[in-house]
């Protein structure tokens, strides 16, 4: 489970309603199902249209995404391509093929067997440089869909709230209601700000900065794997690709190094 994914949920729907009840509001004042089909309904039709069923179908894996925390471990991949490059070095590239079983990146794996395979730089660089333009792509379509979602909901909300307006203004009759039909409807321009900020535009932000940290993994790797191939030094090795490293693994690297 992402913690921070979990706080940042308590805190924001935790925020929004605490708020609402210091005013002296009650749950049940919020809870409006015609709102909630209008806003919700139009939010995931409007997605629907929006999107083909092969990028729809991807959205129970980017909801995973989002609530799964999956650590990116920099720090352990450089130490691997460090040592990988040290044995290339001592006991030929072909010796790497025995060890191939024991990575579990897959991306880096692939890399190397193109390297044992004596797979021309050039075309090792092109195909890894594929695959990491492929996956960036795949990320994006979640992307892409939450901040969708973000964008249609506020609108749906407005939507309902007026939709909910012209009801009111059908039925004067009564001016004693007019009150609490007038609040109900502005319920589904609350839904529908309240889930766009709270939950689509973080959850597009969130699979956004995942799939950076993911790319700049596999930058590395690719940078770690063509030098390898070019038989570099495992020093040089480690200094270019500390280059790629986020401030906080960087210093832990220089760390480890002193």
């Amino acid at each position: 489970m992402d913690i921070a994914t979990l706080i940042g949920l308590v805190l924001g729907l935790g925020g929004l309603l605490g708020g609402f009840m210091e005013e002296g509001g009650t749950p049940g004042m919020l809870l409006q199902l015609s709102a909630a089909i209008i806003v919700f309904g139009g939010t995931f039709g409007a997605a629907i249209l929006s999107f083909t069923t092969e990028e729809l179908k991807t959205i129970p894996y980017f909801f995973r995404v989002v609530f799964t925390e999956e650590k990116v471990d920099y720090l352990t991949v450089l130490d691997l391509l460090v040592s990988t490059a040290d044995k290339a070095r001592r006991e030929g590239l072909l010796s790497l093929e025995s060890s191939l079983g024991e990575i579990e990146n897959t991306f880096l794996t692939r890399g190397l067997q193109l390297v044992i395979d004596g797979t021309d730089p050039e075309l090792t660089r092109n195909m890894l440089e594929m695959e990491i333009e492929a996956s960036e792509k795949r990320e994006k379509v979640g992307v892409e869909i939450f901040a969708a979602m973000g964008g249609y909901a506020p609108t749906m909300g407005i939507i309902g709230t007026v939709m909910g307006l012209v009801m009111v203004l059908g039925n004067l009759q009564d001016p004693s209601k007019l009150g609490g039909a007038i609040a109900a409807a502005f319920i589904a321009t609350l839904y529908g700000v309240s889930s766009a900020n709270v939950l689509w535009l973080p959850f597009s932000s969130k699979i956004k900065i995942k799939a950076e940290k993911h790319g700049l993994l596999m930058e590395l790797i690719l940078e770690g794997v063509l030098s390898i191939q070019a038989g570099e030094n495992p020093r040089v090795i480690r200094e270019k690709l500390m280059t790629f490293l986020p401030p906080e693994s960087r210093e832990i690297a220089v760390e480890q190094e002193a």
